[in-house]
């Protein structure tokens, strides 16, 4: 049980938990957070093993869990107390612990049959540790679900600076998808699918009103969401989405 949270010293504080992406959202809300969340949920339970443990490092607020208790025994841990905190109410169910992702020593190995680092490893100093880590507590045959910016996507060369993984400063670690790849292999993992979510980040053309570049840029990847499907080639997105199986031996 996470107890009430003291004040706050991380980067990854309450702050950083009610910007645009997150303030006000609950669980019930039909927003781009809720589909989001909705989406990794399904891929989940359609690759995943269908029963066991879960781990999500980086939980935050827990939603993305909420999708999953119902079917597996859920873990969440984070770096900030308030985020765990609110996750405790949100997903009662859950149990979650205070830890970084390169570290997750408490943990024995090949414990969990899934583990989610979504939009996680780009703020971490060393990448590679996690992913280390993520390999030694995955059991044998159990899947992981990583999602990061895609520097690969064609809305990085159109938005340059302003691209979308910009404009977070807690972006440490904006690796290349084949870096990406190349580590997770690296670590007794095999990717199985590889590709992204889509345009999200309009407007994207200056003479375009933003509205309509909404609905243009942003169909195929509400489809995909929509439906739970993994269809987006890995140009035509923001994210880079791996879904990889630990490797037997």
């Amino acid at each position: 049980m996470v107890e009430e949270p003291p004040s706050l010293d991380s980067k990854f504080n309450q702050d950083y938990f009610s910007t645009e992406a997150y303030s006000g959202v609950s669980f019930e809300r039909y927003s781009q957070y809720w589909w989001s969340n909705r989406y990794y949920g399904k891929l989940i339970l359609k690759h995943g093993p269908g029963s066991g443990r879960v781990l999500e490092i980086g939980c935050g607020l827990g939603h993305l869990l909420g999708w999953l208790v119902n079917t597996y025994e859920v873990y969440g841990t984070d770096i900030n107390p308030w985020a765990l905190y609110s996750a405790t109410k949100n997903v009662p169910q859950g149990k979650y612990l205070y830890l970084s992702a390169e570290d997750l020593g408490v943990f024995p190995d090949h414990v969990f049959q899934v583990v989610i680092a979504k939009h996680v490893v780009e703020h971490l100093i060393d990448p590679e540790a996690a992913i280390a880590e993520i390999s030694r507590v995955l059991a044998p045959g159990g899947l992981l679900l990583l999602a990061t910016p895609n520097t690969a996507s064609i809305a990085r060369s159109i938005k340059k600076s302003d691209w979308i993984g910009y404009q977070d400063p807690t972006h440490v670690s904006l690796w290349s998808p084949e870096k990406w790849l190349n580590t997770i292999r690296t670590n007794n993992l095999m990717p199985t699918k590889v590709y992204s979510d889509g345009f999200w980040d309009a407007p994207y053309l200056p003479w375009l009103p933003t509205s309509v570049q909404k609905v243009l840029f942003g169909a195929p990847g509400g489809f995909q969401a929509m439906i739970g499907w993994s269809i987006i080639p890995l140009r035509l997105g923001e994210s880079l989405i791996v879904l990889a199986e630990k490797n037997e031996r």
